[in-house]
């Protein structure tokens, strides 16, 4: 490990109390990146929101509110980019085929995987040993340094 990385690695009960603790260890996390050129309250807002969304999904849906199943979350940050790992006991599905939210209706279905690929520069969902693990990664460098002449 570098000696410029951060790696969280939390295992909470799948039970949505625990969603504001993950949310803002994600905030307080981003807010602290120095290495990040942009906006860090902006960041952190969108980096709680994301890890928020993500824990809801495998509670609720990939983990059934199976109270004895545990949510796992991996975050690591090197120079380059900020990744989120959250991993599920469920079925899984084809992240592809979630259709955009309809905002007109009160239906909130695909609504927080519309907002972690809104908000995320890549997010992929794909299938492990024993369950699933929705990987989103964002790009902390907004600016790079001119190439040499």
């Amino acid at each position: 490990m570098d000696k410029n990385e951060i790696e969280v690695d939390i295992k909470v009960p799948n039970q949505t109390r625990y969603l504001s603790l993950i949310g803002r260890i994600g905030e307080d996390i981003a807010k602290e990146l120095d290495r990040y050129d942009g906006d860090r309250e902006t960041l952190a807002y969108h980096i709680n929101l994301v890890l928020t969304e993500a824990m809801v999904n495998a509670i609720k849906h990939a983990n059934a509110g199976d109270p004895d199943k545990m949510v796992h979350i991996y975050i690591n940050i090197s120079d380059q980019d900020l990744m989120i790992r959250v991993y599920d006991s469920g079925q899984g599905f084809d992240i592809n085929t979630i259709p955009a939210p309809d905002f007109d209706t009160l239906e909130d279905r695909g609504r927080g995987i519309f907002i972690i690929k809104s908000l995320m520069d890549t997010v992929r969902y794909t299938k492990i040993a024993d369950g699933n693990v929705l990987e989103m990664t964002k790009c902390l460098r907004t600016s790079f340094p001119p190439l040499p002449k």
